[in-house]
Parts: C-alpha cells; sequence; structure tokens
C-alpha cells in the first residue's frame, strides 16, 4: 500500500472517531452562535451550554445532539483524505531526505498547505451542518425548515445556484489555513517535547492523546472568532441577507455583542475539540503505524 493510499485510510478512520466523539459538542456550539440577538426586554432562547443541551434533549431527543451529521459523515473520507494526503505530500517535499524527521515550523507550512486544500470541501459541508443544527434555533414557532442534508442541498440550489454551496468560503480559508496550521504545529511540538527528541515513534497511547487534544485546542484558540462569522454567514438568508460580507457580519456582532459574541459556544467548542481530536490523532497514527 502506498503512502498516499495509507493517508487516505488512516485520516478517515481517524476522522470517524472524530465525528463520533465531537458532534454533540458541536450541534450545541453552532445553536449558540446562531441564536438571534434578543429585543429588548426578551432573553436569549439558550442561557448556556448546558441549557442548550437540555432544550434540545427536550426538544428532539438525544438524536437532536447528532443533527447534521450525516453531512460530515458523508464526506469525512474525502475530506480526511484531501487533509491527511496533501499534508503527506507536503512532508515528502520539505524533507531533506527520506526519513528525516520535520521540524514544528515545517509541519505549521504542511498544516496551512492542508488547511488551503480542504476549505473547498469544508465550505459547503458546514454550510449544510450549520443549516441543519441552527435550524431550531432560528424556526421559533414554525416547522423546520430542512428535512435533511439532501434537503439543505436542494434548498440551497433552488435559492441561489451551485454559488451558494460556497457561502462562507472566505471565513472557512481564513479558519481553516491559519488553524491547521497551528494544530499540526502544536501536534508536532507537543510530541518532540514528550519523546525529547524529533524522533517520535516511541510515543504511548496517553502522549498521542495529549498531543492530539492540545493540538486541536489550539486550533479554536487561534481562529474561534473566525468561526462565529463563518457560522452567521452560512446560516443568513440568501434573499435577506443580514449581512453583505464576512467583514459585516464581525463588525456587526462587535456593535451589537461586543467581543463576547465573538466567542459565543467556545465553552463547547473547547470541550469538543479536546476529546475529539485527541481521538483522531491517536487513531490516525495506530492505524497509520499499522499499514507499515
Amino acid at each position: 500500500m502506498g503512502d498516499v493510499a495509507k493517508d487516505l485510510t488512516a485520516g478517515t478512520i481517524g476522522g470517524v472517531a472524530q465525528l463520533v466523539v465531537g458532534h454533540p459538542f458541536d450541534t450545541i456550539k453552532v445553536k449558540l452562535q446562531s441564536q438571534p440577538t434578543p429585543l429588548p426586554g426578551q432573553t436569549l432562547k439558550y442561557k448556556g451550554a448546558m441549557d442548550a443541551v437540555r432544550q434540545t434533549i427536550a426538544a428532539e431527543g438525544p438524536r437532536g445532539l447528532y443533527k447534521g451529521l450525516g453531512a460530515p459523515l458523508a464526506t469525512v473520507a474525502v475530506f480526511n483524505a484531501v487533509l491527511f494526503t496533501v499534508r503527506g505530500q507536503m512532508e515528502a517535499y520539505l524533507r531533506s531526505e527520506p526519513g528525516v524527521h520535520l521540524t514544528a515550523g515545517q509541519q505549521v507550512i504542511c498544516g496551512a498547505g492542508a488547511g488551503v486544500a480542504v476549505s473547498f470541501l469544508a465550505s459547503p459541508t458546514e454550510l449544510i451542518k450549520c443549516r441543519l443544527q441552527a435550524q431550531s434555533s432560528m424556526a421559533g414557532a414554525g416547522a423546520m425548515k430542512y428535512g435533511g442534508p439532501i434537503d439543505v442541498v436542494k434548498h440551497v440550489l433552488s435559492e441561489a445556484g451551485l454559488k451558494g454551496l460556497l457561502k462562507g468560503l472566505g471565513p472557512t480559508l481564513a479558519r481553516e489555513v491559519p488553524g491547521n496550521a497551528a494544530t499540526f504545529g502544536v501536534y508536532e511540538l507537543v510530541k518532540q517535547y514528550l519523546a525529547g527528541g524529533q524522533d517520535t515513534s516511541s510515543l504511548g497511547t496517553g502522549s498521542l492523546m495529549l498531543a492530539g487534544g492540545l493540538a486541536g485546542a489550539t486550533f479554536w484558540v487561534t481562529v474561534y472568532p473566525t468561526d462565529v462569522v463563518k457560522s452567521v454567514i452560512q446560516i443568513d438568508d440568501f434573499k435577506a441577507p443580514k449581512y453583505s460580507s464576512a467583514f459585516n457580519a464581525f463588525k456587526k456582532i462587535l456593535a451589537s455583542e461586543g467581543v463576547k459574541g465573538l466567542y459565543k459556544g467556545f465553552g463547547p467548542a473547547m470541550c469538543r475539540s479536546v476529546p475529539a481530536n485527541a481521538a483522531c490523532f491517536w487513531v490516525y497514527e495506530v492505524t497509520r503505524s499499522s499499514l507499515g
């Protein structure tokens, strides 16, 4: 099996582990990000993360926490194939000779390149996911607009055409490029610190999960406000948009809610990121190692 096939296989299995562990946290994050600013005298629909969990389970059952899972699960193979394959190919390009271990700085470059590539897959997938996750907090007393991922695609195509599926591509790039650069850089830095050198092949499960968890947390610390802007842009109405651009969304959030508005859902995002990425990187490393 070639290196590309190994990265594809290991990345896919790691991505599934990440989704299963992290998706409920992601659902709560998007619900908190997307709830409308209340009118004077009214209160927010969700008082916090735990209140969003309680209301979601009460209204939709535990399955509500996994709403929107179909879109990323259906594309996880392609997404992770691109992410880990591009990263792997950039690693091969940056190595001075086969088998040489890369520095953390070189892994930053690999992560940034992989981030560019995956953005074009992440943007439509995230749009579908966010619209499904956010509709219960946006619907009010009305009926749910979407019946599932395919229904979202149909609505978007009818309202905005193919370009509608790439709504939010700009902030997606602004999230994925620096986010993945930081993630892979920190992952390598922590591994090398724990291993006491550049050879990290002897690290065990605990060390790999610690490095993966810290790397995942770094992603959100680096780019969280960008993710908030991306989410509100992607759930915005096509025919009567509230925001004219990503920068306009940033300014409006800042004006109406202050800096804290750019960190709505940060708690669930961090709670998701650590265990989900710990699982993803550990499963990736174990699978990649077993493939030789």
